[in-house]
């Protein structure tokens, strides 16, 4: 192949790789911690946190919805205060009570704090979200729709 060729291969697939970079759009989650936006690429996550007066873990299963969060379920271990009372489908799994729930949320505002330990958990990964700041700080999350270029220059949780 020539060098004149080769060139134009370069930067055709260059050109190609920047339109792609300000084009493609793809579904996250976002957390806006202390005014900084991390983004999660995966297509549901766990909510975890041990309850201030229950002193047991809770956690809550979101998938994304378009644009908004999906409450799919939740799994605790003793009722309480808060604590839905009506689901179509109630278990006992590994001594938790399992309900599910279906609830939409446009978005969702958080505390976090170490006392709690609230952590997002994935496929494969814990994320201790109480890590990201300091305690009792606010923290944003909603599933949105963002252009790649978006994901490179944002943090990935």
């Amino acid at each position: 192949m020539s060098k004149n060729k080769k060139g134009r291969w370069f930067w055709s697939i260059s050109s190609i790789l920047l339109l792609a970079i300000f084009f493609i759009r793809l579904s996250v989650f976002s957390f806006v911690i202390d005014e900084r936006i991390y983004y999660l690429v995966d297509k549901s996550f766990q909510l975890k946190w041990i309850h201030s007066v229950e002193k047991e873990e809770w956690i809550e299963v979101y998938e994304k919805s378009g644009d908004e969060l999906l409450l799919t379920e939740t799994y605790f271990k003793t009722f309480g205060a808060g604590v839905p009372s009506d689901s179509k489908n109630t278990e006992l799994v590994n001594g938790f009570v399992r309900m599910d729930i279906n609830l939409k949320y446009p978005e969702m505002n958080l505390t976090v704090s170490e006392n709690v330990q609230t952590t997002i958990i994935t496929d494969n990964r814990l994320i201790p979200l109480y890590s990201y700041t300091s305690d009792y700080e606010l923290v944003h999350i909603k599933s949105e729709s963002i252009y790649l270029w978006q994901l490179i220059l944002g943090g990935k949780l």
